[in-house]
């Protein structure tokens, strides 16, 4: 289940973004500032961000930037849900590492499609990263601020079952699309996943693709 950051000093937007993101099968933590998003992040980051832009003790727009800066923050998708419409604003959104930019007021079904969106964009960008992993011919593959090595890994400390759920994960499927291809139930694959996390002291999906990232771990053909 992917994680989601809602940061918004307006106690009611706050609830109807979590509240509608909870109702379509989403993890919603909710911040009132960037400070607090920054602090709640660098704790157990999440898989997709969405902040307002004019806040107290630290706005949107620097959230984001000093976001960007940490290490597991420079990948994670960004959404701007902000009350600002003109041009300046969305610009300056996008400068500094923004992925959307959605001004309110809005409907829900747009904040659905730019939310499902940017996730299905961050899962292939990790599974174009792996894919270049297992053809790449040299030593290492320098990605932002690590070293990925493709020296033999480790064996994962996974049952067969597990296994494949994290080759799944890392490949870029859904839970829906991994229950699927193994003929399993979602449930069935969620409960691998939480014993997967447990195992290799993770928090999400994001954690356990870069986990596989660093650790030169490569996929199978298939699951």
């Amino acid at each position: 289940m992917e994680r989601i950051l809602v940061v918004d000093d307006d106690p009611d937007c706050q609830t109807l973004v979590g509240t509608y993101l909870e109702h379509l099968g989403y993890q919603v933590e909710l911040a009132s500032s960037g400070v607090e998003a920054l602090e709640r992040f660098e704790k157990n980051p999440h898989d997709l961000v969405i902040s307002d832009a004019i806040m107290p003790e630290m706005d949107g727009f620097e959230f984001c930037r000093r976001l960007r800066a940490t290490r597991a923050g420079q990948l994670v998708p960004f959404i701007f849900l902000s009350g600002q419409a003109d041009l300046k604003a969305r610009v300056e959104g996008h400068e500094i590492g923004g992925d959307d930019y959605l001004v309110k007021p809005f409907q829900r079904q747009e904040i659905a499609a730019k939310v499902k969106a940017a996730l299905e964009r961050s899962r292939r960008v990790y599974t174009e990263i792996i894919r270049l992993l297992q053809h790449t011919g040299s030593d290492s593959l320098k990605v932002p601020n690590a070293t990925v090595s493709i020296n033999e890994p480790e064996p994962l400390p996974l049952t067969p079952a597990e296994k494949k759920v994290f080759w799944g994960v890392v490949s870029g499927y859904t839970n829906k699309q991994i229950s699927e291809r193994l003929f399993i139930s979602p449930r069935t694959v969620q409960a691998h996943l939480s014993k997967i996390f447990n195992k290799l002291q993770l928090k999400n999906r994001s954690q356990l693709v870069r986990f596989a990232l660093e650790r030169g771990y490569k996929p199978p053909a298939s699951l």
